[in-house]
């Protein structure tokens, strides 16, 4: 069953933990990392895209990028900018947004469970992006941003985690967006075991956000495997650094999309032709969201529209069935000509933490369309996986995400 060990944590002094902690490295372009390393010089990110360290002559993967971010890094552990935990602990923590909390375990997690399939997969990864932190993690050497795994909710986890949480957390700041981080070591053995033991008996562990981040440290971990053939399995390479939350705390937001042109069609064509498609409606009120499964709205030409998928089209299928999946498949590839969405330049995706009028300010410069989705849920996802499935790209977004720089783990 799934191995969730305890690890020797690199992580911020307490003073410095608010300056340091960052979103992921994914979720900002190149110009948007510059300006919030220059808002604040001690952010994390500084680490993980190394390239904010350089004017834009430099290629943001050249070899001179990743050795910054191991300079960086390790300086910054010399200078006591970080201290290590004296011995292998767990970490509890908790992130809350407008009142709403999430409490996952930070620890690590086997490659093994990874590859034989006990952390399970909703996505397909991209090769590039999988090179990038291929090469992040193999110069750092250190994982810096945990991935964001999911449990079936478990009492024996919740018990520890409750009574661990009427102490007083090593941190507790409010971050630049206003989401609430507050973190609580476990460093008593009985309680390290109970929570050992307790993911020993769950057999499947999903993979919520980070599969580029998961894909490349497992990658780099079965490298070091071959350059090391008489590893015994207990080096630090053969596990990457994780947080796991219960299912039942876990919000996903909607991913919405934005078409560039309605492949030739004006907006009155474009309007009759979604109509033979599915159930369509103006929105004349306040409301611009979807209400439930089944619904989208669609802001074409400064008005918002109400779309339902008709039954006759709704599919059991777990992957099918999901609605961005009926999108697609009813609406973009044969109306559209938007066939792989991966790879076509015409369609975007905007997470839902943006909110509705960002798909407004979207339509009135660089596109003609937007669809605003209901929200994948974490009962879909788990199925997906379970059906050893994968969803189309951009189904999920997840919210509040974890930050990086908060916990290290060295594969030294």
């Amino acid at each position: 069953m799934a191995q969730i060990k305890p690890f020797v944590c690199i992580r911020p002094c307490q003073e410095k933990a608010a300056h340091i902690a960052a979103l992921p490295y994914d979720v900002y372009n190149r110009r948007e990392a510059a300006e919030e390393v220059a808002r604040e010089p001690e952010s994390f990110l500084r680490i993980d895209r190394a390239e904010t360290q350089f004017d834009d002559s430099v290629d943001m993967y050249a070899p001179e990028v990743y050795q910054k971010a191991h300079d960086l890094l390790w300086d910054s552990i010399a200078a006591g900018d970080f201290i290590t935990e004296d011995k292998p602990c767990y970490y509890i923590y908790e992130l809350t947004r407008d009142g709403r909390s999430q409490t996952g375990i930070v620890a690590c997690a086997s490659i093994d469970d990874y590859e034989s399939g006990i952390i399970k997969r909703h996505e397909n990864t991209l090769a590039g992006k999988e090179e990038d932190r291929i090469r992040h993690v193999d110069a750092c050497n250190a994982q810096t941003g945990p991935i964001f795994l999911a449990y079936r909710e478990n009492e024996r986890i919740n018990e520890v985690v409750n009574r661990e949480k009427e102490g007083a957390p090593v941190y507790d700041f409010v971050a630049p967006d206003g989401v609430i981080h507050r973190v609580w070591v476990i460093c008593d053995e009985r309680d390290i075991e109970t929570i050992r033991d307790a993911f020993a008996g769950i057999g499947q562990i999903y993979i919520a956000d980070g599969h580029h981040r998961a894909a490349s440290a497992v990658k780099v971990g079965l490298a070091r495997r071959a350059d090391h053939p008489d590893y015994d399995g207990t080096e630090e390479f053969n596990y990457f650094l994780s947080v796991l939350f219960p299912d039942a705390q876990l919000r996903i937001l909607d991913y919405n999309r934005v078409v560039k042109d309605l492949n030739g069609m004006t907006p009155d064509e474009f309007l009759k032709k979604l109509s033979e498609i599915f159930l369509v409606s103006p929105l004349t009120g306040e409301e611009r969201k979807p209400r439930e499964k089944g619904e989208f709205t669609v802001y074409l030409d400064g008005k918002w529209y109400l779309c339902r998928i008709r039954n006759e089209d709704r599919n059991d299928d777990p992957v099918r069935g999901l609605d961005v999946s009926l999108l697609q498949d009813l609406f973009f590839a044969p109306v559209l000509g938007i066939t792989d969405p991966k790879k076509d330049p015409r369609i975007d995706f905007v997470g839902g933490i943006r909110g509705m009028d960002e798909l407004e300010q979207r339509c009135h410069t660089d596109a003609a369309a937007a669809f605003a989705m209901y929200p994948t849920s974490i009962e879909e996802l788990f199925a997906v996986a379970d059906a050893g499935c994968l969803m189309p790209p951009k189904s999920t977004w997840f919210e509040p995400k974890p930050r990086s720089g908060l916990f290290i783990h060295a594969i030294l």
